[in-house]
């Protein structure tokens, strides 16, 4: 922690500009495996808020790590403070009166629950992704499993490298079992309550 520094407070509140703009903010964590349909479900959910008129981000994982992370291998710690750096961001996101949607493999358990505790517990919604190792392998979008399999990839999450399993996401999406269009009603079903919460 940094000595010296005193946070400065602005006159206009993070509830000024959720009352602007006639929302609730909040941070949607989309987690599970490479391949498991999280950007695919976050893009689609992004769009219906848009045609809802909500202020919307998303933060995907490659695009990040092209960025703010591109010092930032894999290893461990790497991850842990690759989640961190989301998590600050998405705070500041909050705080503008966004809706950040954030999609990103992000394996371990104390990480998901640091970043719960960055923008508090309030501003979190945690959605786990679910779909089989098998699946995501036999998608392989990006051919990173072929690759990890055939030893060009270390760390590799489900192959080499961990993923432990949400205990009580606030919403579990099976995507063996439903379509992308349901999936997306899932969420919104999820988040509409807390969304127009004191605005309706």
């Amino acid at each position: 922690m940094a000595k010296n520094i005193i946070r400065h407070s602005y006159k206009v509140s993070v509830d000024n500009r959720r009352d602007l703009n006639k929302h609730n903010s909040f941070l949607l964590w989309f987690t599970g495996l490479s391949g498991s349909g999280k950007s695919t479900i976050a893009n689609k959910v992004e769009e219906a808020l848009h045609q809802l008129g909500i202020h919307t981000y998303s933060l995907d994982g490659d695009n990040i790590r092209e960025g703010i992370n591109r010092d930032l291998g894999f290893e461990p710690k790497d991850r842990t403070e690759n989640i961190r750096r989301i998590a600050e961001v998405a705070n500041l996101m909050i705080d503008a009166g966004l809706v950040v949607l954030a999609a990103f493999v992000s394996p371990y358990k104390k990480d998901r629950h640091n970043i719960r505790h960055i923008v508090k517990d309030v501003n979190f919604v945690e959605i786990y992704v679910n779909t089989s190792l098998e699946e995501c392998e036999r998608r392989d979008v990006k051919g990173l499993y072929k690759k990890a399999r055939a030893g060009e990839i270390k760390n590799m999450t489900g192959i080499s490298a961990p993923y432990e399993e949400p205990e009580n996401p606030d919403l579990e999406i099976k995507t063996e079992s439903v379509t992308i269009e349901q999936a997306v009603d899932m969420v919104l079903a999820q988040i509409k309550p807390k969304l127009y919460h004191k605005y309706e």
